[in-house]
């Protein structure tokens, strides 16, 4: 493309009609949909055309350590830059949002080789296993950075940028994954071309997009990056120790049984993050709303809108938990004859199972509603503090679970940590709303 065709292409993404608040639930739905039919369907496709090994080598690298490294870099900081007022009202440039998101990208990426490395030096993984977790790290790393992007967009009112750039990114790079795995049916091959596809979607839909925009403000004051660690960081280790806890059954289960295992338990847990970015979907359109109730001491219309979204989450739950029970065996069948004729019996044996994840999925929905809310509440310390205790039960419960009961241990071990962490998110907003009436 030249220059004057790239500029012509970014308006054309910047356009936003005439209702742009229709423009932001849709292309944020559209988002949250791509992204977790991506996983979805990268988690099927990879066992069907590389095998149950292979598959539980994508899950580990994909879902669970990549994941986790996505967490470093994002530091928790979506729902903080999101309602940040900006750095007139106390809070923060983009640009220094974008200097420390530098750092934390970085951390991130020395942290996953440093996994790697000692994975490989402690016999845990091969060589071939270890690359291809590291190189899924790495694409989801980029996720990570680019999130501070899409986070600017969001805090700009922008929303349907976010869910742009979002939905445009997956589909290139999960199209090339897809199109190199077929080429070769080789994970490290389509591993590399997923990162260099993902590299080529951030400068196409999230760095030229933000450079497109006016009133950026993309100043670094001396100190600010600094207390921004400081000010985000019980909000990092938080977010940090919740995926760990959210994962803990799949480290359990890389851990103590094999990569198949990790590949059939990554497919029964799809379902899970359909209802985490629905959930999500639902969520992010309130924060501003949710923000500005708070801050104006409008506590009846803060609680309205908590029980306005919590209403749909549970309803999307009692669908979703019905379904898994009555049309999961089904579902688990049909997905067994689509891999073929070898994983004939793998997956339908685990009804009991798969129903109890989706449960755990709606419960993390709604533990999600409460941990949002707190963030608005600016309550990091009890965030943490929930956290805490429930990280502290996984250490010894996932893998003892896990060696005992196998794949229905780590479904149950799920849904107990979710019921956990909203028991103590819930209680936590219910103590500040009673603590602090209305307009007080």
């Amino acid at each position: 493309m030249t220059e004057k065709r790239f500029r012509r292409f970014f308006r054309l993404f910047l356009y936003k009609g005439e209702r742009p608040e229709r423009q932001n639930m849709i292309w944020n739905m559209l988002g949250s949909f791509v992204y977790a039919a991506a996983s979805m369907v990268l988690s099927f496709l990879v066992m069907r055309i590389a095998g149950a090994d292979a598959s539980g080598v994508f899950a580990v690298g994909f879902s669970t350590v990549g994941q986790q490294m996505f967490t470093v870099a994002y530091y928790g900081l979506r729902p903080f830059q999101a309602t940040d007022a900006g750095k007139e009202s106390g809070g923060y440039s983009f640009g220094e949002y974008l200097r420390h998101r530098k750092l934390t990208s970085a951390a991130a990426l020395l942290m996953a080789a440093g996994f790697s490395a000692w994975m490989v030096f402690s016999g845990a993984y091969g060589g071939a296993k270890a690359t291809a977790v590291f190189l899924l790290a790495v694409y989801k790393i980029i996720d990570g950075y680019a999130d501070v992007y899409e986070s600017e967009f969001q805090r700009r009112g922008s929303l349907y940028l976010t869910g742009k750039a979002n939905t445009f990114r997956t589909i290139l790079s999960v199209t090339v994954f897809l199109l190199a795995l077929l080429w070769k049916k080789d994970l490290l091959l389509a591993c590399v071309s997923a990162v260099l596809a993902q590299v080529l979607g951030f400068f196409l839909f999230d760095f030229g997009v933000i450079r497109e925009l006016y009133g950026v403000d993309w100043s670094v004051r001396r100190g600010e990056i600094r207390r921004l660690s400081v000010q985000g960081g019980l909000l990092f280790i938080s977010v940090f120790l919740d995926f760990y806890i959210f994962s803990s059954a799949k480290y359990a289960i890389d851990s103590q049984l094999n990569d198949a295992a990790s590949g059939y338990f990554n497919l029964l847990f799809m379902p899970t993050s359909v209802i985490y970015l629905v959930a999500n979907f639902v969520i992010r359109p309130f924060l501003t709303k949710m923000t500005a109730c708070w801050e104006t001491g409008d506590r009846r219309a803060f609680s309205g809108l908590m029980k306005k979204i919590g209403g749909i989450i549970a309803g999307l739950t009692v669908l979703a938990v019905g379904g898994a029970w009555f049309i999961g065996p089904f579902v688990l069948s049909l997905m067994e004859m689509l891999l073929g004729t070898a994983f004939r019996g793998t997956l339908s044996l685990y009804r009991g199972s798969f129903t109890g994840i989706v449960f755990g999925g709606g419960i993390y929905a709604f533990a999600n509603l409460c941990y949002y809310s707190l963030v608005v509440m600016r309550r990091q310390k009890r965030i943490f503090a929930v956290y805490l205790l429930t990280a502290g039960i996984a250490l010894f419960a996932a893998p003892a679970l896990v060696a005992r009961f196998a794949i229905p241990g780590a479904a149950a071990v799920y849904g107990g940590l979710m019921g956990v962490e909203l028991l103590g998110f819930g209680g936590c907003v219910a103590w500040e709303l009673w603590r602090k009436p209305d307009n007080e």
